[in-house]
């Protein structure tokens, strides 16, 4: 293949095939590929600013028949620690996420095996009466299909009925990799790699803005990565004209302290930070229908993520009030809301608070800066 045709290819910002995305992995170097995802970055967001959000992820339980390999956060049915958020403690938390400036919550949990549509209904048509002014970014593929079966419904019955009591948009949590040879021996609990996508095709219809994610590093192969992102890609192209779709593509490395994949099979997070960086670049390269780029600060630290910036990111995520998924298996970062101002400006980016929706948001006046003791 020619490097240079490939490359030019990709900054006209057409669609590279999976096998060439994975030639210019393989075959480019680091600071040609920066090079290449910054300048396809800039096309799509000239302005040098980096936005971020405040919000919170909040967990409605901990009760999950998934089983998946990489996740220490839940609990098996009838487990002593299995809990259901109650509404005291979801009106002590949205309150203080207000205090914090934020106006979201990511909203996700278990695949639960008693709670069907009619409670996801309850409780965000509950939330949105006492805090209309509450964005709720809620569930994922999985809990979809999951409340799907329970329910024997179709997605778009259950998305359709969520978005009715006030789910205002879909996480792409739960995409790991597509290919289900994967999902098979990580999360065999879990939809497909093709109803995950099929979920997104339905929300897509109904005009949700959704997300997208990959999760490396683990036991996939090159292919299978470069698979998952052409199969994303796919998806966005299929969406309706006026529908946002995938309003941003959020790739973050296998966290293995403690879980099961570490114990039982050895596997271990090798991803460097080298590594990382290029998936970032790549990702701009083999999705220039997606507008947005987030590097995972959670899980690669502020230095990698801040280089990352000039690979073909434009976003710097969440500083996640609270997180209680991926900081279980080992993510050990965290800012605060001047921090990841500061880090975004020491990249040499204007930083700007956006909503979900990634429009620009001013910045509460006299926020807290909320204290980390989780």
């Amino acid at each position: 293949m020619k490097t240079d045709k490939l490359l030019q290819r990709a900054e006209n910002l057409e669609f590279i095939s999976a096998s060439e995305g994975q030639y210019l992995f393989e075959h480019v170097s680091t600071p040609e590929l920066m090079f290449v995802a910054h300048n396809i970055r800039m096309k799509k967001k000239p302005e040098k600013k980096v936005t971020w959000i405040i919000d919170r992820n909040l967990n409605t339980t901990n009760a999950c028949i998934a089983n998946c390999k990489f996740c220490n956060f839940f609990r098996p049915p009838g487990h002593p620690e299995v809990y259901i958020t109650n509404m005291e403690t979801y009106r002590k938390k949205i309150e203080e996420t207000f205090r914090y400036g934020g106006e979201q919550l990511l909203l996700q949990g278990g695949h639960h095996p008693d709670l069907g549509l009619a409670y996801y209904q309850d409780l965000f048509s509950n939330l949105k009466a006492e805090y209309p002014n509450l964005k709720l970014h809620a569930l994922g593929p999985p809990e979809i299909a999951h409340i799907a079966k329970l329910d024997n419904l179709s997605h778009t019955e259950v998305l359709q009925g969520l978005k009715e009591a006030g789910m205002d948009s879909l996480p792409g949590a739960g995409a790991e990799i597509l290919n289900d040879r994967v999902r098979r021996l990580i999360s065999k609990g879990k939809c497909s790699g093709k109803e995950w996508l099929d979920v997104m095709r339905a929300a897509h219809q109904l005009h949700m803005t959704t997300s997208a994610t990959m999760m490396f590093g683990h036991i996939e192969t090159l292919e299978e990565r470069f698979e998952h992102l052409e199969w994303i890609r796919q998806v966005q192209s299929e969406k309706p004209e006026d529908a946002k779709g995938f309003i941003a593509f959020i790739p973050w490395p296998f966290q293995d302290d403690g879980t099961l994949l570490k114990r039982l099979r050895g596997i271990r997070n090798n991803v460097s930070p080298d590594e990382y960086i290029r998936t970032i670049a790549i990702s701009r390269i083999m999705l220039p229908n997606i507008d947005n780029i987030q590097a995972s600060w959670l899980t690669v630290g502020e230095e990698v993520a801040q280089i990352c910036l000039h690979s073909g990111a434009n976003d710097f995520g969440s500083i996640m009030i609270e997180e209680n998924v991926v900081s279980a298996a080992g993510a050990p970062h965290r800012f605060t809301a001047d921090g990841i101002q500061e880090a975004i400006r020491k990249a040499g980016f204007r930083p700007q608070l956006r909503t979900q929706e990634y429009e620009d948001r001013d910045l509460p006046k006299n926020i807290e800066q909320q204290v980390i003791t989780y």
